[in-house]
């Protein structure tokens, strides 16, 4: 697919500041759209990933940057927004304390109802189920379920529009997806991964998804451009 014939083509990318929506922006851009970029303050530990997205956003030439508050902290359950709950540092069988329950589709409703507003129907998510397939919400059966609620739950679903969910990492190594950003322009330099990032942006180098992060980079053959504490 190439929509640089239609410079109308508008997507919402959610933008979490990280490596992975980095990535993700970046495709949509290569794809030819018009990318309006989200991200969301829901309560996670640190708000350097925000400062990060927004950095990200000016770099890629987002056409808007917005970001929008849902109080996930006051559902709990999560190690991301619960203090009181200790960060893996190394993989976990099953789903892991870091899931945050629901936040990919609560994300997502978010884009969808900016995307109606935009009159866009494509949704960019940097969702990835190889490096952690514990999450249930980063499965293509997820993201094929929520193309159908979409279709159900909006106005301009019932009038026939077709909403689609790109998620264009879903099935790449973090090696892979590394390669390609970079192919693509992406500066990881200006990312936080980090679960715990200090208020300057610099990474733990210990939480899990440091360590994912950091071996992608190796397994790619290049310099982790990542700042450490």
């Amino acid at each position: 697919m190439n929509r640089v014939a239609d410079s109308a083509a508008r997507a919402v990318v959610l933008l979490s500041g990280g490596l992975d929506s980095a990535t993700a922006l970046a495709w949509a851009r290569r794809e030819g759209f018009a990318t309006y970029a989200l991200s969301v303050d829901y309560g996670q530990r640190h708000h350097s990933e925000l400062q990060a997205a927004a950095r990200v956003a000016r770099a890629q030439a987002a056409r808007e940057h917005r970001i929008m508050r849902v109080d996930l902290a006051g559902i709990g359950g999560s190690a991301l927004t619960d203090w009181s709950m200790a960060l893996p540092e190394h993989s976990q069988a099953g789903i892991p304390v870091s899931y945050v329950p629901a936040r990919n589709t609560m994300l997502l409703a978010l884009a969808l109802g900016w995307a109606e507003v935009l009159g866009a129907t494509d949704l960019v998510v940097g969702v990835n189920a190889v490096d952690w397939s514990g999450y249930p919400d980063c499965r293509a059966e997820f993201i094929r379920g929520f193309e159908a609620l979409a279709a159900l739950a909006t106005k301009a679903g019932v009038e026939g529009a077709r909403f689609k969910v790109h998620a264009p990492l879903i099935a790449m190594s973090k090696a892979q997806i590394i390669q390609s950003g970079l192919q693509w322009g992406v500066d990881y330099a200006m990312t936080v991964s980090c679960y715990r990032a200090d208020s300057d942006g610099r990474a733990c180098g210990r939480c899990d998804s440091c360590r994912l992060r950091r071996q992608g980079f190796n397994a790619a053959g290049l310099e982790d451009p990542t700042r450490y504490v």
